[in-house]
């Protein structure tokens, strides 16, 4: 069932939050605008390391023997990633020859969600309402449930054990007659299941330690059922009754490894491993892919993995931005909101003038730092900008107050 929550605000509370946020604007503002001048430069940046790198790579066929010639140098090459390294979680019965081995940790838990709606009073006043709900799913650490806001629903999470995720890598994972640094070593991907194996002793261990559980923090629902039991099969061991119907309070721990295997690699030479390649402009340059790839084929994700960073930082940029003028002015709409269908006609032209405007000066700034990176583009971008804020000005000429005729 859902829990709703009712609260209510003053007219004078409501402008000493508005004037609140004012304050949480300007550094919004701020921060927006900043990250739109450093993201450009950084794109261009990060462009312009990648066309030099791949310039100076040098294909290299085999690896098997260090080649002192290569010193120094960019390189692509493919070989397998291979590992003698045995990592072990002894508490699981996992042991494998690998390159990374990862245990995951989850508890099933019940988790609050809320949705909160608005509702302006006459005389500027404020009512919220917010309603809470509750479901249960998997979550990658305990939930503490006393902070619940429906007192039905507090301290109802439990776990019967709690364990730490954890992930190892190997130590020497060679590439022919080279070794890969840790970066790369972190980088290689393909993981599988990993097969656990716990000992009897550990298993009977574990069952003391939830029995001890129990005797000390039974939860509601168990009062007449059987205990949880340990369940090993597969990747997992499971601690509750049924991991098909699982409980609030049963835990899953699972691992995966990354067993040797083919991989591609773009670095520079050092020695008998790799480094980063510096560029001339401060930008490090390095790729590991799974997989025999081409180094044409690894600019070329390495290229789409940047662009596609850059607009994601533009349009977080641009939200800073809008919503930090948003916040304000929003000291406007808190002023109109003593008449409830004021406030609202208010708040919508001054949603929309700061989305404007915000637009209008996003487009500025990405055009102020594409002129200090690349003119050509910088231009264009820099008469939009100033194109909005015309029309801006304009528009509200034209809605200006009308001249009075004199009486004749």
């Amino acid at each position: 069932m859902a829990y709703t929550e009712v609260t209510r605000t003053g007219y004078g509370d409501r402008l000493k939050g508005a004037l609140g946020g004012v304050v949480g604007g300007v550094v919004m503002f701020i921060a927006g605008t900043a990250l739109l001048f450093w993201n450009e430069g950084n794109f261009v940046k990060t462009k312009q390391a990648l066309g030099e790198s791949q310039d100076a790579v040098v294909p290299v066929e085999q690896v098997a023997a260090i080649d002192p010639a290569l010193e120094g140098k960019l390189i692509h090459a493919s070989a397998r990633a291979e590992s003698q390294d045995i990592l072990e979680d002894a508490e699981f019965g996992v042991k494998q020859t690998a390159i990374r081995l990862q245990r995951n940790v989850e508890y099933y838990q019940w988790v609050e969600e809320s949705r909160t709606e608005t509702r302006d009073r006459m005389g500027g006043g404020q009512e919220r309402v917010t309603t809470y709900t509750y479901k249960k799913e998997w979550c990658s650490k305990p939930v503490d449930s006393g902070g619940f806001h429906d007192p039905s629903y507090q301290n109802r999470n439990t776990v019967w054990l709690t364990f730490d995720a954890r992930t190892s890598y190997a130590k020497n994972v060679s590439f022919g007659a080279y070794t890969l640094p840790q970066f790369f070593v972190e980088a290689i991907g393909q993981a599988e299941n990993a097969d656990v194996n716990p000992a009897p002793e550990q298993i009977q261990t574990w069952t003391q330690n939830i029995s001890a559980h129990l005797r000390f923090s039974l939860p509601q629902n168990t009062t007449n059922a059987p205990p949880p039991v340990v369940h090993a099969s597969g990747n997992a061991v499971y601690f509750g009754r049924s991991p098909g119907v699982p409980e609030v309070g049963d835990v899953r721990v699972s691992f995966t490894w990354v067993p040797p295997h083919d991989v591609s690699i773009i670095g520079k030479v050092s020695g008998k491993t790799f480094v980063k390649f510096v560029a001339k402009n401060g930008k490090s340059v390095s790729r590991l892919d799974d997989g025999v790839r081409s180094a044409e084929e690894m600019f070329a994700s390495a290229a789409k993995e940047n662009a596609m960073l850059t607009w994601i930082l533009r349009l977080v940029g641009v939200l800073c931005v809008c919503f930090g003028l948003k916040a304000i002015f929003g000291i406007l709409e808190a002023i109109a909101k003593v008449i409830p269908i004021l406030g609202s006609i208010v708040g919508a032209g001054v949603g929309l003038v700061c989305m404007i405007l915000g637009l209008a000066w996003s487009l500025l700034w990405i055009a102020i730092a594409w002129l200090a990176y690349r003119p050509l583009i910088g231009i264009p971008l820099l008469a939009a900008s100033v194109g909005c804020i015309v029309w801006l000005k304009k528009r509200a000429k034209s809605k200006g107050p009308e001249p009075v005729e004199a009486a004749s």
